[in-house]
């Protein structure tokens, strides 16, 4: 049998049958490929179908960019919150003519639900929320169609009903204007109920669908669980310029609240705000209401929180209930 010496530069070298010594040869050739891609083709592979399906959106081949966004979740389960995000994104799309909002409420509806450190997380709940409100658009106007021409019918034959139904508008309307403008002395903050209320004088002045904290039952304890707080607080300062349109800064933590971090060992946390909606998402208008999804304070509509903005002066007492 024909031998060769075999062996890696600066090792020793053994004497190996000449079949055997090219057969090894082509195995470690082989592994060391294998490493190789092993180390870098995964990555690519998903960028690769990442940029085809972005081909095909852009090119109006809806249904087939799908179709690579479900094999990439196949093939590169660490992405799928970004995938779904995407599919979604896909299924809702205005110039979708085949669009399905049910199929993008439940890709978005996933990632809320299943990827709760995800960085789309966020971006998902407003989708949801903008995928409500554009749904029940067209409900919305139909009916308020239909109401306008109910009630102009209801003009042209109860004429004199109506002059007497404008006079007690018109009262009512200068009893209010009446009591708004004399400023809030407490907020009322009831987080069962999701609502917010402005007194004066023991009068409600108008109250407000509201969201909290993400995590909104029981107590705030620490910095970071997402609870909205509970007791006694006042307004003890404003921003104009919040990148939530404008706030009003509840004064957590009391002295209670102070006492309890304490024998905890934790941080009480701050920085809790009466406060309306990022700008980008503001069209949502009242569906934000829905679901609770600040990191603790309490938030209103923008129109909403100009008319709070107006009413609550510092130092107006604040009391959240349970």
């Amino acid at each position: 049998m024909e031998y060769y010496k075999c062996g890696y530069p600066g090792s020793v070298a053994h004497e190996i049958p000449k079949g055997i010594c090219g057969h090894l040869r082509r195995l470690i050739l082989s592994i060391m490929i294998i490493t190789i891609l092993a180390g870098g083709c995964s990555h690519m592979d998903e960028k690769a179908l990442s940029q085809e399906a972005n081909h095909l959106f852009n090119q109006g081949n809806y249904d087939s960019a799908l179709d690579k966004y479900a094999q990439m979740m196949q093939t590169h389960p660490a992405v799928t919150d970004r995938v779904l995000f995407e599919m979604g994104v896909i299924h809702a799309y205005p110039n979708n003519a085949d669009k399905d909002y049910q199929k993008a409420l439940d890709c978005f509806q996933k990632v809320v639900h299943d990827y709760p450190d995800s960085d789309y997380r966020h971006d998902s709940q407003m989708m949801v929320l903008q995928i409500h409100n554009v749904s029940l658009k067209d409900q919305k106007i139909a009916a308020q169609q239909a109401a306008l021409e109910r009630s102009r019918k209801a003009l042209e034959s109860k004429s004199e009903e109506v002059a007497k139904l404008r006079k007690t508008v018109t009262a009512l309307e200068e009893k209010v204007f009446a009591v708004r403008m004399e400023p809030a002395d407490k907020v009322l903050i009831e987080k069962q109920a999701r609502r917010l209320t402005l007194l004066s004088k023991g009068e409600v002045i108008k109250s407000y669908a509201i969201a909290l904290g993400g995590n909104p039952v029981g107590k705030k304890e620490r910095e970071g669980d997402n609870k909205t707080p509970e007791g006694i607080y006042f307004i003890d300062s404003r921003n104009r310029k919040s990148g939530y349109h404008l706030s009003l800064h509840i004064s957590y933590p009391n002295e209670q609240d102070k006492r309890r971090a304490r024998k905890l060992g934790v941080r009480a946390g701050g920085n809790i705000m009466i406060h309306g909606i990022k700008r980008c998402y503001s069209s949502v208008g009242t569906a934000h209401a829905e679901i609770d999804w600040t990191k603790g304070c309490i938030a209103v509509t923008n129109r909403e929180m100009e008319e709070i903005y107006k009413l609550v002066p510092n130092g107006t007492r604040v009391e959240i209930t349970p």
